[in-house]
């Protein structure tokens, strides 16, 4: 990924709302893994973006997810 590609990357913040919340990216391509997993505490809060591996994220766990298109809270 070229230094322009990373600045206009979009970012997105999950905070944690128990213990033990996963956040879990998703490859790009012709086939879709799991590369990267963190495990979040009550509180904590994980600031990521999506790059030229990363094309998805699952949440696990009670959550909010804040993106430039809103507010996304797991348990709504």
């Amino acid at each position: 990924m070229d230094e322009q590609n990373v600045n206009n990357a979009d970012y997105f913040v999950v905070k944690a709302k128990e213990q033990g919340v996963q956040v879990i990216g998703l490859t790009r391509g012709r086939d879709t893994r799991f590369h990267h997993t963190e495990k979040l505490d009550k509180g904590e809060v994980l600031i990521a973006q999506f790059t030229d591996h990363t094309s998805a994220v699952k949440v696990r766990g009670k959550a909010i997810v804040m993106t430039k298109h809103g507010v996304i809270d797991t348990e709504d």
